[in-house]
């Protein structure tokens, strides 16, 4: 078919029906699939098609001949170009009810699962400035966001730079952020502070088509006891440069914690393998969640919602059904949230995580919290959850398993039925690949219930825990 949206006319009065699995709104014409942007269930809406799929139509919308019922205004002035929260456009209730559905029909599609012990889902008290953790990237406008007005008045493109989030699938392009409702003060301030001293000052920002540019990412961790990390990261080392930068954060924000930097010449953003610097503070900042304290370092993986993160863990660990004889494995451990969770409830608990950083702050934690029922240990997790590992570290009771968002590698998954505890946690970010694990283990186990959690308002994210007992 012709791809060319130019020759296309546009299809007028289309109801949205749904959200889709990645948050876009659902139509149909005639028996055609439609996916749009900015759409929310109940709009009439024009559209214009832009491309087709195997299965699918994309489009835009072109005018709403109808506001849904479940529209609310979105409060953020970047919402629309911004990416991050797409579903600042429909009130709360409603986001609850597709992130319930999400849950329910990747179970239900999956997993093969006809009735569904799906509990209803438990909403966040604070559906704005939730994040602990926010990552911003500079850019220079050559390959930034031409439709910064600033840049636009200059008439100029390389006089100005960008500080923000990438635009929707857009690498390359990077939208100035302004004011964002994700994070509580002074994250605003901070980050406005560095691209104001930076622009002033004639720093280079990032190019990510010719690699080039001084400045390259910001990252700002806010605790809930009010603690304040920065990490800056830079291309390369301009010693004087770096120096004042970082001096004026420190004199500007005398509050900030714990100030670091990092340089990295590398392809990618990620500084997981590089050394990240102290300049001014301390090397953690600390967290707590409950009665338990817990240390964030600078390659710290931590839930970004604490309070929705306390009532995830508590769910886990009500899951697990722990008397205080139990054993337990905590598979993708991270910093040993729910593994120590977990210790005051059960007789000892095994965690294992990928990153050693990570484990050395799950060791700390442990220590910090007075807590000796928990072992951590370090590596690829296939590699280290063997039978010979649970020989000598004893059979697992329960097993929590908490993967990324790929969810839990075939290897992982077959020791787990070798090992074939009583009952298996899985606590996961995609239901997509957690009932699809779910499956691959159903011949040995039978799903009890399943309770969604929104630890991400405004998005088409949700966690999901799922409690399997051994048949």
């Amino acid at each position: 078919m012709n791809n060319d949206k130019s020759n296309l006319q546009v299809i007028k009065n289309i109801e949205i029906t749904d959200i889709a699995d990645e948050g876009r709104a659902v139509a149909r014409v005639n028996d055609l699939v439609v996916l749009l942007r900015n759409g929310v269930p109940g709009d009439v809406v024009d559209i214009h098609p832009v491309r087709w799929k195997k299965n699918y139509m994309e489009a835009e919308i072109t005018t709403f001949t109808k506001l849904s019922g479940r529209r609310t205004e979105p409060v953020c002035e970047h919402f629309g170009i911004c990416g991050g929260c797409k579903w600042q456009n429909m009130n709360y209730e409603s986001q609850l009810h597709y992130k319930q559905k999400q849950v329910e029909e990747c179970f239900r599609r999956i997993a093969k699962i006809n009735v569904l012990p799906v509990l209803p889902i438990i909403g966040s008290k604070e559906i704005f400035f939730y994040r602990n953790k926010l990552e911003f990237t500079f850019s220079s406008a050559a390959d930034g966001d031409f439709e910064n007005p600033e840049i636009q008045k200059s008439g100029n493109p390389k006089s100005s730079g960008v500080l923000g989030f990438h635009k929707p699938g857009r690498f390359d392009q990077v939208l100035n952020i302004n004011n964002c409702h994700l994070q509580r003060d002074p994250s605003n301030a901070i980050r406005n502070e560095v691209r104001k001293f930076a622009l002033e000052n004639n720093f280079s920002f990032y190019d990510c088509n010719r690699a080039g540019g001084l400045l390259r990412n910001l990252i700002i961790r806010i605790t809930t006891t009010g603690e304040v990390m920065v990490i800056l990261s830079f291309f390369y080392d301009d010693e004087a440069k770096r120096i004042s930068l970082l001096n004026h954060l420190k004199e500007k924000f005398p509050d900030i914690k714990s100030l670091m930097f990092v340089i990295n010449p590398k392809g990618n953003d990620t500084i997981f393998d590089r050394e990240v610097i102290l300049f001014s503070g301390s090397n953690h900042i600390n967290e707590k969640i409950g009665n338990l304290q817990f240390r964030i370092g600078p390659k710290s993986f931590f839930q970004v919602n604490i309070p929705q993160s306390e009532k995830l863990f508590r769910t886990a660990v009500d899951f697990a059904g722990l008397r205080g004889t139990e054993r337990v494995y905590d598979l993708y451990t991270g910093n040993g949230c729910i593994a120590l969770f977990a210790s005051l409830l059960a007789d000892h608990v095994t965690g294992i995580e990928y990153i050693d950083e990570t484990i050395q702050d799950a060791r700390m934690n442990a220590q910090e919290n007075r807590i000796s029922n928990v072992d951590f240990f370090s590596g690829d997790i296939k590699k280290v959850f063997t039978a010979e590992f649970i020989g000598i570290h004893g059979k697992p009771d329960v097993v929590i398993t908490d993967p990324p968002r790929s969810g839990m590698v075939p290897k992982v998954i077959e020791r787990i039925l070798l090992a074939g505890p009583q009952r298996i946690v899985y606590v996961s970010c995609n239901p997509a690949t957690q009932a699809r694990d779910v499956a691959l283990m159903s011949e040995k186990y039978y799903v009890d219930k399943i309770q969604p959690v929104d630890m991400f308002p405004h998005t088409q994210h949700v966690e999901s825990v799922a409690l399997l007992i051994k048949k």
